[in-house]
């Protein structure tokens, strides 16, 4: 059985940014808010982190910036795709010489793949990577949909440790784990299928929620991974609405507000990405102010 990155819940970092650039001191303070709540590993620059918009000097330093502020109490997972091979491949050299914990990388958007161009893109990155690789599966943004028998043959690669499955499609999940169960560790992409798909068997989940509620979101995977199916279905109940509403528009747009009206970084998106917009906002800030939380 291969090494587990982390059991629980993974928060996708925001990138807080100004228009000069990143904002370390933000980026600082959001760090050690996720630590204080419990949060079970951190993801820097990956989609939720803007990493489409940060040049590749920007991701290196935000994951070596993290690494260094975390300073181990957590596993720190880098965002390295794209859909080019080749700048993978750096992105992931970058992310191992900054001292991430292990690497997610997305399937190729836009140009796509067949499954068998899939398989030959993450063997050449898991070749090249000495960290453990997460493989994405989010065909909403990428128009490719990484199947279940192609996660089965690229399980066998000593390097490819886990995949998150942001599919949305739960009979993809059961093919899933049916394929791979106990070849590779599963991660929901979904927060609104975290409870479903840790009680098939998920490790855990890759989140965006758990930037605005880390605490909630910790304390439904605990339950999860206790087996206390009935705490953990009622904390994905609760939160559902709140997890609606940051997806009420394009990621990472809403929770990019949501994390700046609780005070912890600017509302600032580099384009083509723009602020959220009402009623989207106020609908979301209601949701959030249900859950106590301050706006």
């Amino acid at each position: 059985m291969k090494k587990t990155v982390f059991e629980g819940m993974a928060t996708a970092l925001v990138t807080p940014m100004t228009p000069d650039g990143v904002d370390y001191d933000a980026l600082g303070r959001f760090i050690d808010f996720q630590l204080e709540s419990g949060i079970h590993a951190l993801v820097a620059v990956g989609t939720t982190g803007e990493s489409a918009t940060l040049e590749p000097p920007e991701q290196q330093k935000v994951i070596r910036y993290t690494v260094e502020r975390v300073a181990g109490r957590v596993p720190v997972i880098a965002g390295t795709g794209t859909n080019n091979t080749a700048h993978v491949l750096d992105n992931t050299r970058r992310a191992c010489d900054a001292g991430a914990d292990a690497v997610l990388v997305v399937t190729p958007y836009y140009n796509k793949a067949t499954q068998s161009g899939l398989i030959a893109h993450f063997t050449a990155v898991a070749d090249a990577s000495d960290l453990p690789v997460i493989l994405y599966n989010v065909p909403g943004r990428t128009g490719c949909n990484l199947l279940p028998a192609t996660v089965a043959a690229l399980a066998e690669h000593p390097n490819i440790a886990a995949v998150k499955e942001a599919s949305g499609n739960m009979a993809q999940v059961v093919e899933l784990m049916s394929l791979c169960g106990g070849k590779i560790d599963v991660y929901s992409g979904e927060d609104a299928l975290t409870v479903p798909m840790m009680a098939m068997g998920a490790k855990g989940t890759i989140s965006v929620l758990s930037n605005v509620t880390p605490a909630l979101a910790v304390s439904m995977a605990n339950a999860a991974l206790a087996g206390d199916y009935p705490t953990a279905a009622a904390l994905q109940c609760k939160l559902l609405p709140l997890i609606n509403a940051l997806f009420s528009q394009v990621n990472p747009v809403p929770v990019k507000a949501a994390v700046s009206a609780m005070g912890f970084c600017q509302e600032y998106l580099r384009l083509p990405l723009t602020p959220m917009e009402e009623p989207f906002r106020g609908k979301m800030y209601a949701e959030m102010r249900k859950l106590g939380i301050a706006v």
